[in-house]
């Protein structure tokens, strides 16, 4: 093996040829892998990285293990080992490694960066660029506290590589490990499909390539070790925008590479063996599963999907799947037109799409019409960023000598208007300054936005971790979150939504919590539920305690609910069910907290995600709404509704709002709809499971009721329990919430109007129910008496000062107790 050697600042390294990823598989004829700033060779797994130690122009540094033991575990980095990462090369000025290149062709470059500190060097403020032969990979990086792994594809046409670091001015430049090795020759096309009007193919032959997204389907990831390329698959399951449209299938023994095209090289078994299958198959439904992810405008991207037959037998109709890349059409896909009608042979689409104005690129599977109950799966997703005119990778920078003076235009601007806002906060601050302060007020600041957010209350005896609730909630600092959940215990996650993991957690005062960790792309739902939250208070309404922002962190904590989901005890579980006085008073809470949404305040407040996972229970069986992360302010007086994208969860979707994009209270009625159906029926929206004709609970109960046959879609435990004139009462208010306009739907007064005369209606005697136990809250539902007194009053723990209609003045009273 040939030493590296030096060309006076630069840093050379050649000829260097490593141990191959795997024992198996492609072996790479250009292979360097380097433990930059390392005195000794570092082995992961079956490579070796060398040492980078040779250049007297660099700083070569050792870091104690215990700063990377406090480093963020979200990393991406951490993936792969985190001995790597001990280590770093400094450049204090433009430098650049050479590599000798034996085999042209396409390259990986892989560059892996872990900022932490070395004396007067702190490598989150490092700011700088790098570049390889004419393109620019990165410019101006400046990672702050986060760690990544930059892939990159380069056709390499030359005998050398030159890879360049360039510092910013007063500043310098670093990285931890680095990769560069040949490719398979047919991993990356010479050129792909475009999905414009015109279809034409887009040529990729000199173009280098960004990884910004390599997806494993099935909600499972595929660590760089077990692939043969040492590339990292993460999880789909945080770029799925509608969970429960999804199931995740595994079959990894159904894949089958043997008389296809396609090899391990494109994609390990592991990820074929692995998918994200449509919930519901039934075309009629137009449904799709769609995955978001962030990209930068102005780019062209190469996107493959990846698909194998993992989930059909001989005898069903196998995988056809309409794709599109956001509101484009793709195509249709006939797998097994592709893989010769044989089960398991993997197949990959590529396609050339642009980038438009939005920062997000959203791609989606969906149901065929050309057969009927397909199979609707996509098992692996990849997205690189193609360089744009100038070759650059990175975000386009427009350098002229106008953008120079129009630079410096915008720099006094805002030296002059930074000078007077000073002055005038100056002159406000004075001014707060003569009022006496609010005793036990604090102020905090939320998501680095400048929102403050005002608690009151006392610290804990450390005097960082806020103990008791408060009007509006309390910053909780990262340490206090991990020591209330044991570090994130599995043992302790309650459960899985959109947002993230939820978590059972026990503070120092003993309160118990549950704590919602959302994923890195929950940003907007995280703001909107603190927001939301931090506005209203109410019985019904699941309380905020807290929230924190720390190490980028999004955990909201809540009041423990002992008794989960609503869901949870209608269907899919072992709990006990519930009784039909138990449903009745479940529901009327369910509707006070949602009526409060809408009436409370200036504005309605439009839940938008109403379902019965939505609604949780306390110890005594008390409802409160909860997952207020896609509420939405309602019109204005002089509006009739709030055009916005589709959100919230399939089955649960007013059609109206589906079709027309037209949010409003009545959406919510919708929703809550299909909830009472839920319910009454006690079981899930959509079933593929059952016969085609109950598949779809809303249809199969409309369906029943015009036949004449409602008795058939109650569910079985709570047959000769119902009075059939509470069920009549019930079944009304429900058919009313389901109607297809929103303006032939009741108020959500109406509905909690109804559903009391409901229970009454059943009767005030208490029945044990499948538990063995009274119904728990029989005594204090309210009863429509004949007062007529109205009443504004309320506590923070009741209605928070919300007016209501003397109707419900009874049920104010009842509340208040």
């Amino acid at each position: 093996m040939e030493n590296p050697g030096n060309l006076g600042l630069l840093v050379r390294i050649s000829s260097i040829f490593c141990l191959v990823c795997l024992s198996v598989g492609f072996k790479p004829v250009d292979n360097y892998l380097i433990d930059c700033g390392s005195f000794k060779n570092r082995s992961e797994g079956q490579r070796v990285f060398l040492a980078d130690n040779s250049s007297s122009s660099s700083y070569t540094l050792t870091t104690p293990q215990h700063i990377f033991a406090n480093s963020s575990s979200n990393s991406i980095s951490l993936y792969y080992d985190s001995a790597l990462y001990q280590t770093a090369r400094i450049f204090n000025g433009p430098s650049h490694y050479d590599f000798s290149i034996k085999e042209q062709g396409r390259h990986w470059i892989r560059l892996h960066f872990f900022p932490f500190v070395f004396e007067d060097y702190n490598m989150s403020n490092a700011k700088f660029s790098v570049s390889a032969q004419n393109f620019t990979l990165i410019r101006e990086l400046q990672l702050g506290n986060s760690s990544v792994v930059k892939e990159y594809c380069l056709n390499i046409t030359s005998n050398k590589l030159v890879l360049t670091f360039n510092p910013a001015a007063k500043s310098f430049a670093f990285i931890n490990a680095l990769e560069v090795f040949s490719i398979p020759e047919n991993l990356i096309p010479k050129e792909a499909r475009t999905i414009d009007s015109k279809g034409d193919n887009r040529s990729l032959w000199e173009q280098a390539l960004e990884t910004v997204a390599r997806v494993d389907m099935g909600n499972a990831t595929v660590l760089p070790q077990n692939d043969a390329l040492w590339r990292l698959w993460v999880s789909d399951d945080a770029y799925l925008i509608d969970k429960n449209l999804g199931a995740f299938v595994s079959n990894v023994k159904a894949v089958n590479f043997t008389g296809g095209l396609v090899t391990e090289d494109i994609a390990p078994a592991s990820v074929y063996g692995t998918a994200t299958r449509l919930n519901y198959d039934d075309p009629r439904l137009q449904a799709n599963l769609t995955w978001s992810f962030d990209v930068n405008p102005g780019f062209d991207y190469l996107v493959r999907l990846h698909f194998c037959d993992i989930v059909s037998n001989s005898t069903q109709q196998g995988i056809f799947v309409h794709i599109f890349i956001d509101t484009q059409l793709v195509g249709h896909l006939d797998l097994g037109s592709k893989t010769s009608n044989v089960l398991g042979v993997p197949y990959f689409m590529d396609v050339c799409t642009k980038a438009t104005a939005r920062h997000k690129l959203n791609v989606s599977v969906g149901s065929s019409t050309i057969v009927d109950y397909p199979s609707v799966i996509l098992n692996g997703l990849e997205i690189m960023k193609i360089n744009n005119a100038r070759g650059s990778l990175d975000v386009p920078d427009v350098v002229s000598s106008r953008s120079s003076k129009m630079k410096v235009v915008v720099m006094v601007g805002l030296a002059v208007g930074s000078f007077v806002v000073i002055v005038l906060a100056a002159v406000v601050f004075l001014f707060r300054r003569r009022k006496k302060p609010v005793q036990g007020t604090e102020e905090h600041f939320s998501m680095n936005r400048g929102q403050k957010v005002h608690t009151t209350g006392t610290k804990c005896s450390n005097g960082t971790a806020i103990c008791s609730s408060s009007k509006i909630g309390y910053r909780f600092p990262f340490m206090a979150i991990l020591e209330a959940t044991d570090n994130f215990s599995e043992n302790l996650v309650i459960g899985v939504g959109g947002f993230g993991k939820v978590y059972r957690g026990l503070l120092r005062d003993e309160t118990e919590v549950a704590v919602k960790r959302g994923a890195p792309q929950g940003l907007v739902e995280f703001r909107t539920e603190i927001e939301m939250l931090s506005q209203f208070r109410h019985r019904h309404l699941v309380s905020l305690i807290g929230f924190c922002d720390d190490q980028n962190e999004m955990i909201i904590i809540y009041e423990y609910m002992e008794n989960g989901t609503l869901k949870n005890h209608l269907y899919g579980s072992n709990l006990p069910g519930l009784s039909w006085r138990q449903r009745l008073e479940i529901c009327i809470g369910s509707a006070k907290g949602l009526h409060y949404l809408h009436t409370g305040s200036a504005k309605a407040i439009i839940h938008r995600d109403v379902k019965s996972a939505n609604i949780l229970l306390d110890k005594t069986f008390m409802a409160k709404v909860a997952d207020f992360g896609l509420s939405k302010t309602g019109p204005d007086i002089d509006q009739t509704h709030v055009s916005t994208a589709v959100k919230g969860s399939f089955g649960y979707l007013d059609p109206e709002y589906l079709t027309r994009q037209q949010l409003t209270e009545k959406s919510d009625v919708y929703s809550f709809g299909v909830v009472l159906l839920e319910v009454l029926c006690g079981r899930p929206v959509i079933d593929p499971s059952l016969p085609r004709e109950q598949v779809n609970l809303v249809d199969w109960a409309t369906k029943s009721y015009r036949n004449g046959k409602l008795e058939e879609i109650v569910d079985p435990i709570l047959v000769g329990e119902i009075k059939p004139d509470s069920l009549r009462a019930y079944w009304e208010i429900t058919k009313k919430c389901l109607q297809e306009h929103g303006i032939h739907r009741p108020s959500m007064g109406d509905v909690l109007w109804n559903l009391e005369s409901a229970l009454q209606l059943q009767g005030n005697e208490q029945k044990p129910n499948h538990n063995g136990q009274l119904s728990s809250q029989a005594s204090h539902v309210s009863r429509l008496e004949t007062s007529l007194e109205f009443s504004r009053t309320g506590s923070v723990g009741d209605l928070a000062g919300i007016s209501m209609s003397t109707v419900f003045a009874q049920m104010v009273r009842e509340d208040k107790r």
